[in-house]
């Protein structure tokens, strides 16, 4: 599906832009100081601290130079297959990775060491949008075509994309209900960021139409790239080991938690201890360094806890395990059927549930799955996901799928259904990709 091509120039020059950018090259030490309590926080990366202000740590390689942005960990991963799919079919060109968080660049390092292709990738983290740290930027890596994943609008960078005229697509775009009325309220600035892009991929029809009402050019709909991602990795050693300490107790996850549902998931923990006195909760927060203190409320609420950290399975006695290492959410998904999916008891949007459905869970929600609510939809209406609202919905839905084998199998036999009639997303993006690459690389030889 096709929503309607704006004519719009990519001219990004609107009023709005001109002082966003003003004010961001003005304020230059104001983001310094921004940057710097994030440095002592642990949220940037000390060591590459020059890259967010533009610097490269890397020199640029020769030849054709593909940029893919995304911007967290959700995005990347979104991205990998893609990316692979790319470099197999194209032995020509090399890959600049740019993200936001430490924790994504951690996730893309350690998927890259294993990758066939590990040589012809470099990861940067992305500058802040600063006027002049963007183009030290670009002027280094001087990218031949730019492929931004998901929503992410950065208006200098864009800016200077189109200044450049880099062939540019959005990919796996979104755009909600809520987000279009905003942008609608300011409908020059977004036409001018939107028609940056050449290309525009949409997750779902209704964003696609969104999209394109904005002034968004050659929108297309292909679906939901998380649905293209391979299956999470698991060791198979910790997987045996945490299996041996389990044995049968009867066990769910809050996968990818943030600040409230782990109080959510201590409450419906509570109220199903008298129905399964030997119930593992495991939460797996989506920011592992929070472990400590999500262990400071369950011990108050007077659960036995153990942290992942710790290096100790959890134990008979333990009520709540806290998960709190990087990159084992493959590990838990595979070790139960029913999986709660974080993100979404509390407005945060949701995480991706597809990584839970192709490892065979059951899933639960809450009623704020809106970054990925086409995906959410498809799920409840194969029946393989049950929307919660609370901890008392939440222990009634783990109840029932404990209590029900039959019924968490044929919700997990759904998901992975839902999964699998999806997988072949990856084909129409990059079909729809290669013609614009193509046209990148025509346009380098010509220079």
């Amino acid at each position: 599906m096709s929503a309607p091509a704006s004519p719009t120039p990519r001219q990004p020059d609107t009023f709005p832009l001109k002082l966003y950018a003003t004010l961001l090259e003005v304020g230059g030490p104001l983001l310094e100081l921004y940057l710097r309590r994030r440095l002592r926080a642990g949220r940037e990366d000390a060591l590459r601290f020059g890259e967010r202000h533009g610097i490269p740590s890397r020199d640029r390689p020769d030849g054709f130079l593909v940029w893919f942005h995304a911007a967290s960990v959700g995005e990347s991963m979104s991205m990998l297959r893609l990316l692979d799919r790319l470099l197999e079919e194209r032995s020509d060109l090399s890959i600049l990775v740019t993200t936001g968080t430490v924790t994504s660049a951690a996730m893309v390092a350690e998927r890259l060491r294993a990758d066939r292709f590990k040589d012809r990738v470099i990861h940067q983290y992305v500058p802040v949008d600063r006027p002049g740290w963007v183009e030290r930027f670009l002027s280094h890596w001087q990218p031949d075509c730019a492929v931004w994943i998901e929503s992410e609008i950065w208006p200098n960078l864009l800016t200077a994309i189109a200044g450049r005229r880099i062939p540019a697509a959005l990919v796996n775009a979104r755009m909600s209900v809520k987000s279009h009325a905003r942008w609608s309220m300011a409908p020059n600035t977004i036409r001018r960021l939107l028609s940056c892009f050449d290309l525009c991929l949409a997750q779902t029809k209704d964003e696609a139409v969104r999209l394109g009402a904005l002034g968004a050019r050659d929108v297309r709909y292909v679906g939901h790239l998380k649905f293209a991602a391979e299956p999470l990795p698991a060791d198979a050693q910790a997987l045996e080991q945490l299996r041996a300490a389990i044995g049968a107790r009867p066990l769910w996850v809050l996968a990818s938690s943030h600040e409230g549902e782990e109080e959510i998931a201590i409450a419906a923990h509570q109220r199903l201890a008298d129905r399964f006195p030997d119930l593992l909760t495991v939460i797996v927060p989506r920011h592992t360094e929070r472990g400590g203190a999500i262990a400071d409320r369950a011990e108050a609420a007077g659960l036995a806890v153990a942290l992942r950290s710790s290096g100790l399975p959890p134990a008979a006695k333990d009520n709540l395990y806290i998960a709190d290492s990087m990159g084992e959410l493959g590990l838990w998904y595979r070790l139960t059927t029913i999986a709660c999916i974080g993100g979404s008891l509390v407005p945060v949007g949701g995480h991706n549930p597809i990584e839970a459905a192709q490892l065979g869970c059951a899933l639960l929600y809450g009623p704020h799955m809106f970054t990925v609510a086409g995906v959410a939809a498809e799920l409840q209406a194969d029946n393989a996901a049950i929307m919660v609202s609370d901890d008392r919905t939440l222990a009634d839905a783990i109840a029932w799928l404990l209590e029900d084998k039959a019924a968490a199998l044929a919700m997990a036999s759904a998901g992975r259904g839902v999964a699998e009639r999806n997988r072949h997303v990856i084909d129409r993006a990059f079909a729809a990709l290669d013609p614009l690459i193509d046209r990148a690389e025509r346009r380098r030889a010509s220079r």
